[in-house]
């Protein structure tokens, strides 16, 4: 069946490189973090590394939630089915409130508990405790604004969702720099001063995004659908979104074990790779940014019952998938001496922070390809199952235990016990490619609910 190529261009146009472009403000954030710490001290950098562990955790439930409701409004989208939509929205606000609420009383009232997982050094334990306190209300924050961008991503507004996110970033970095530095008159806060500016831009995000909802948003938060939840639709959403969220614990805790492995191998391991996720991060926003935007358009064909275009364009994605990965690596390594030569580390972790870089570009065609199936292609007809089993046993079968022994039992160098925590994308990749050309996520979830 021929399909009009200029089609899915405009789609990658309209969807995919705004998310793509959001992805990249937001790991923005991340890095001036980074850059504007590491001028403070290689331990403030180190601390807040550490302390965002729990961002990450948080990030893992957040993404499972954003990646289950997009998966039912892209296909109730594609049938035009905005009541649907508005119940669904409503019943995964609620929820993922509760569980923001958690990491907030957390983060407010344990935050020593939590830098002991990490670290038992004294200083970095102190840096971190004021992080994670004066941070703690950007963790209920970022649960509420993930579900409303998810909604406006989901319904023809990505270009919106990625100006007020770019927005928002721009202002969070500018705080950064005041409060961190103490500019224009302001008390030199340094960590906790890029925790304020973190606060503040989640509310200003949150604000901004309540508005837009109201106001001229195609779907609307309501009461009566919070309290009185579509048992139908609920279902459905934990169906599929429960082995999306099994697939994000058992990925991140074993991501949160390689941090644990790392920040036992000394500070200058801790410091450098910090800023070589930081710097991965960045690189991999563009494959987030696929994932995302691909899981919506293949979404929509599904939802609407186009399944052979629904199958084109998961082949598009694919190629697309392998060209961002080889532009990614490319990109890293290039950016490789800059990096290194202009942020303040000691010469042992700038040496580390070279060669992780290296390594981490050397797998990021196998990210890509990983993400954009997994977290987009399949999960867009609801074949969450096989990530999870997947992701299981790549990285508890290989990645965790392998690390532990390198790192703890043969007590390997350092650079070789991050290049084998670092191998599970290498690994899963095919099978990973041969169950996407089994087309079991050909599927249009919206059928039963017609």
């Amino acid at each position: 069946m021929n399909y009009n190529i200029s089609e899915f261009t405009k789609k990658i146009f309209k969807i995919i490189l705004p998310i793509t472009f959001q992805q990249f403000m937001l790991a923005l954030v991340s890095a001036s973090d980074a850059l504007m710490l590491g001028l403070v001290s290689q331990d403030a950098l180190s601390a807040v590394s550490l302390a965002g562990q729990l961002t990450f955790v948080e990030n893992l439930f957040l993404a499972a939630m954003s990646i289950g409701l997009s998966m039912l409004a892209a296909q109730y989208w594609g049938k035009r089915d905005r009541n649907s939509i508005e119940d669904i929205f409503a019943y995964v606000m609620k929820i993922t409130s509760l569980i923001s609420l958690v990491f907030f009383a957390v983060s407010l009232f344990m935050p020593e508990a939590l830098m002991k997982i990490f670290t038992s050094d004294e200083v970095l334990i102190k840096y971190g405790v004021g992080y994670l306190r004066t941070v703690s209300l950007s963790f209920l924050l970022a649960g509420i604004s993930q579900i409303y961008l998810t909604i406006l991503k989901n319904t023809g507004k990505a270009v919106l969702v990625m100006a007020v996110s770019t927005f928002c970033v721009i202002i969070n970095i500018i705080l950064n720099a005041v409060f961190i530095f103490g500019l224009f008159g302001m008390p030199r806060m340094e960590v906790e001063g890029a925790a304020l500016a973190t606060v503040i831009s989640w509310v200003l995000e949150v604000a901004i995004c309540i508005i837009i909802t109201h106001n001229s948003g195609k779907v609307k938060l309501k009461l009566n659908k919070i309290l009185n939840i579509n048992k139908a639709l609920r279902g459905d959403f934990l169906k599929y979104t429960m082995p999306i969220l099994g697939n994000q614990i058992v990925w991140g805790l074993g991501f949160t074990m390689y941090t644990v492995i790392m920040g036992h191998l000394g500070t200058d391991a801790v410091a450098s790779n910090s800023i070589a996720n930081i710097v991965k991060n960045l690189v991999v926003c563009f494959c987030i940014g696929l994932s995302n935007g691909g899981a919506i358009i293949v979404g929509n064909e599904l939802g609407a019952g186009r399944l052979e275009r629904a199958k084109l364009y998961g082949h598009k994605l694919t190629n697309v998938a392998i060209i961002y990965g080889i532009i990614a690596g490319i990109i890293m390594i290039s950016l490789s001496p800059i990096i290194v030569n202009n942020i303040s580390l000691s010469d042992t972790s700038k040496y580390y922070l070279r060669w992780m870089i290296i390594l981490c570009a050397i797998y990021m065609v196998a990210k890509s390809v990983n993400t954009t199936l997994i977290a987009g292609i399949f999960c867009a007809g609801g074949d969450s199952k096989f990530g999870f089993i997947c992701d299981t046993i790549t990285t508890w079968s290989f990645s965790v235990p392998l690390g532990f022994l390198a790192a703890f039992v043969f007590n390997l160098p350092v650079l070789a016990v991050f290049a084998i925590i670092n191998l599970d994308e290498v690994v899963k990749l095919p099978a990973v490619y041969k169950h996407y050309k089994k087309y079991n996520w050909v599927r249009d979830l919206t059928v039963k609910n017609a």
